[in-house]
C-alpha cells in the first residue's frame, strides 16, 4: 500500500524524468500550467469536427466594397520562427512630403464565426500562449498559419487601415475598409533591422521590384511616427525578453531578444492603426474594447527612482517628464536601462481591457500618452482584436452590433483575467527553462535589481544573465529598482521557482 503523500509522489515522480530531454520535460510542465491556469491546451472534438469542414481561404463574391489591392508592395515582418501573419504594411508617397500607409490586417472572421465551437475555445484561452517548449495556439493552425494567415504569394481577405501622415508623423487623415491583398514577401525582424542599419539585405528584399524603397519609406515614417509620440509623452521603454536556445532538445542558453529598427516599424505602425481603429468605432458611435494602462498608482516610487538617479519628476503622475527622464538615463548607460525600464513598467501597473460605449469616456493608455486605443491588429492570437475587427465589420457594413453591452464588459474583463493567466503560464515555463540552465550553478553568487516587492513576496532578475527569482532571505526593506547582489540558493524545475538570499549591496 502507498502511504506516501500525493504531492511527494508526483514530486518523486518528476524528478524521475530528469534523464528526459529538456524540451519533453517543458512540454509536460507546459501542458500542466496551462490546466492549472484554466486554459484549454486542446481543441475540442466539436471545434476539430468545424475545422474539417473548413478548406479554402475566405473570397468576397461580387462584393464591390472589397477592394482589390494585391499589386500593391506587402510584406509581413515579423520573428523568424512566425507562421500566424496578421499584418502586413505598405508606404505610398504623397505630394506635400506627406506619407500614406496602408496596414492590412487578416480578416479572421470570415472563417471563424461569432458563437462557432472554434470561436468558444478562443473566447475561453483569449490569446495564443508562447511558452519555452510548445505553442498553444488560439485558433487551430490549419487556420491561423494557413488560411486565415496572410501567407506569401497568397491572395487573402484583410481589413485595411489607412493613414496618412504629414512629415512630423502627426496624422492627417485615417479611413478603414475591406479589400483583398497579397504578401510579396515574408521577412524577418533580426535580418531587416540589420540591413536598415546597414548590412546586407535579406534574399527576398531585391526579388521584389520597389521593395527595398518602400522598406525604407516606411521605416522612415515609423522613425517620425515615434519622435512625434515620444514629443508628448509617450515613455522610452527598453525591456530585457529573453527565450531558450535549444541545441537539440537540450536548452544551451539564454537568447536575449533585441529591437531594432524592424521592430519599429511594426510597432508604430500598429500602435497608429490601433489609435485609429478605436476612434473610427467611436465616430460611427460603436462600442468598442479598449487597451488601457490607468495612471500609475505607485508614481510616488517612480519619483524615489529617479531621484536616486539624481533627477526629479513632479509630485503628480505627468508621462512627459518620465519620457524625459527615461531618455537621459538610456542615453548616461545604455547596457542598465533595461534594469531601469524594468522597474518603471512594474511600477507603472498592468494593461487592461476596458469595454467603452458610445459617449462613454474610458482611461487611456499612460505609457504611449494616448486617449484613443484598442487592440485590433492581432486577430489570429488575441480575442480582443477578434472582437474589434467584428465590430468594425459590422460598422462598415452599417448593420447592428455584434455584441450587447453587457456582453463586452463581460468580454473585457475575462480577456484581461485570461491575458494574466497566459503571462503566468508563459513565465512558470520559462523560469522552468531557465530553472534547468541553473541547475549546475547554485551556490554562485550574481549581480541583480529588484523587480517586485508587495505582500506576495520579493523578486530579483540577474544583470548578467536574463533569469527572475525570489528573494527568500535579506529582502527586508527592498522595493523595486534596488540593486543589490544575491546567491542562488535553490531551484525547482517542476514550479519555475529559483530563489536566491541577500548577500551584499550592488557592485561588492
Amino acid at each position: 500500500v502507498n502511504t506516501m503523500p500525493e504531492k511527494e509522489t508526483e514530486e518523486m515522480d518528476f524528478m524521475n524524468t530528469n534523464n528526459q530531454h529538456h524540451r519533453a520535460i517543458l512540454q509536460d510542465i507546459a501542458e500542466r500550467a496551462m490546466l492549472e491556469r484554466g486554459l484549454l491546451p486542446d481543441f475540442s472534438a466539436e471545434a476539430l469536427t468545424e475545422l474539417g469542414k473548413i478548406q479554402a481561404p475566405a473570397v468576397a463574391k461580387n462584393d464591390e466594397s472589397v477592394r482589390d489591392l494585391t499589386s500593391l508592395l506587402w510584406a509581413s515582418i515579423d520573428n523568424d520562427d512566425s507562421h500566424d501573419l496578421d499584418q502586413l504594411t505598405v508606404a505610398e508617397a504623397l505630394p506635400g512630403d506627406k506619407i500614406k500607409i496602408l496596414v492590412a490586417i487578416a480578416d479572421v472572421d470570415s472563417l471563424v464565426k461569432n458563437g462557432s465551437a472554434i470561436d468558444e475555445h478562443a473566447r475561453h484561452n483569449t490569446t495564443s500562449v508562447y511558452t519555452a517548449a510548445m505553442i498553444f495556439p488560439m485558433l487551430p493552425e490549419k487556420l491561423s498559419t494557413d488560411l486565415t494567415s496572410l501567407n506569401v504569394n497568397e491572395d487573402r481577405l484583410a481589413l485595411i487601415i489607412e493613414m496618412v501622415l504629414g512629415e512630423d508623423g502627426s496624422l492627417q487623415a485615417s479611413d478603414i475598409y475591406r479589400a483583398r491583398v497579397r504578401n510579396h514577401a515574408q521577412l524577418a525582424y533580426a535580418s531587416v533591422g540589420a540591413w536598415l542599419e546597414g548590412g546586407s539585405p535579406p534574399e527576398a528584399i531585391p526579388t521584389v521590384n520597389g521593395l527595398a524603397d518602400n522598406l525604407r519609406m516606411q521605416d522612415r515614417v515609423a522613425q517620425s511616427m515615434r519622435n512625434f509620440r515620444h514629443v508628448h509623452g509617450a515613455l522610452s521603454l527598453e525591456t530585457i525578453e529573453a527565450r531558450p536556445i535549444f541545441d537539440g532538445d537540450q536548452i544551451r542558453d539564454l537568447e536575449v531578444e533585441q529591437k531594432n529598427r524592424a521592430t519599429d516599424i511594426i510597432e508604430d505602425c500598429m500602435i497608429a492603426a490601433n489609435g485609429v481603429t478605436a476612434r473610427y468605432l467611436t465616430s460611427r458611435k460603436f462600442p468598442s474594447i479598449r487597451r488601457v494602462v490607468r495612471v500609475p498608482k505607485r508614481w510616488d516610487r517612480i519619483v524615489e527612482l529617479a531621484a536616486e538617479h539624481k533627477s526629479e519628476l513632479p509630485a503628480e503622475p505627468d508621462s512627459k517628464a518620465l519620457d524625459e527622464f527615461l531618455v537621459k538615463e538610456k542615453a548616461k548607460d545604455p547596457l542598465r536601462f533595461p534594469d531601469l525600464s524594468l522597474a518603471v513598467i512594474k511600477l507603472l501597473g498592468a494593461g487592461e481591457y476596458v469595454a467603452e460605449q458610445p459617449g462613454d469616456t474610458a482611461p487611456g493608455h499612460f505609457g504611449l500618452a494616448v486617449k484613443d486605443y484598442a487592440h485590433s491588429t492581432a486577430p489570429n492570437r488575441r480575442y480582443p482584436d477578434l472582437i474589434t475587427q467584428r465590430l468594425l465589420k459590422a460598422a462598415l457594413a452599417g448593420s447592428l452590433w455584434p455584441y450587447r453591452k453587457d456582453e463586452l464588459d463581460a468580454l473585457a474583463k475575462h480577456c484581461t483575467e485570461e491575458e494574466d493567466a497566459a503571462n503566468k503560464v508563459e513565465r512558470q515555463v520559462g523560469k522552468s527553462a531557465a530553472a534547468l540552465l541553473l541547475e549546475s550553478r547554485i551556490g554562485e553568487q550574481f549581480e541583480a535589481i529588484v523587480t517586485g516587492a508587495s505582500d506576495k513576496g520579493t523578486w530579483a532578475r540577474l544583470l548578467d544573465i536574463p533569469v527572475e527569482g525570489k528573494l527568500v532571505h535579506g529582502f527586508e526593506g527592498l522595493d523595486v529598482g534596488d540593486r543589490l547582489r544575491v546567491q542562488l540558493t535553490s531551484i525547482n524545475v517542476e514550479r519555475g521557482f529559483i530563489d536566491f538570499k541577500k548577500v551584499g549591496s550592488a557592485g561588492r
